[in-house]
C-alpha cells in the first residue's frame, strides 16, 4: 500500500499538493462549526472541557506560526481558521458557565 501512495505521490504537482492540503484544512476546520454553533444556540459550553480547549488552541497557534515561518498557505489557512473557531468557545465558555476556571484546578 505504501509503494502505491509514494507512486501517487510522485506524480503530484505542487499546486496538487497544495489542494490536498487545502481540503484536508477545510474537513478539518469545518469539524467545529458544529460545535461552536450548539454552544451559542444552547448559550452553555458546560459539556466543553476547558482545559482541552486551551491546549487544542495553544497547538493551533503554533501550527499557526510554523506555516508563517514554512510558507504554507494551506497550514496557514487551516490554522489560522482553527484558532479563530477554539478561541471562540473558550470565550463563550468563560462567558456562558458560571466557574469554568475551576476545571484548571483538579
Amino acid at each position: 500500500m505504501s509503494l502505491i501512495l509514494q507512486s501517487a505521490a510522485m506524480h503530484l504537482t505542487s499546486a496538487r499538493i497544495d489542494d490536498l492540503g487545502y481540503v484536508a484544512a477545510l474537513l478539518t476546520t469545518a469539524a467545529y462549526v458544529p460545535q461552536l454553533v450548539r454552544v451559542i444556540r444552547l448559550r452553555s459550553a458546560r459539556d466543553i472541557s476547558l482545559p482541552t480547549f486551551l491546549l487544542f488552541a495553544i497547538g493551533v497557534f503554533l501550527w499557526l506560526l510554523y506555516g508563517l515561518c514554512t510558507g504554507s498557505r494551506p497550514i496557514i489557512a487551516c490554522n489560522a481558521a482553527n484558532l479563530f473557531l477554539s478561541m471562540s468557545i473558550v470565550f463563550l465558555k468563560l462567558r456562558f458557565d458560571r466557574h469554568p476556571t475551576q476545571e484548571l484546578h483538579p
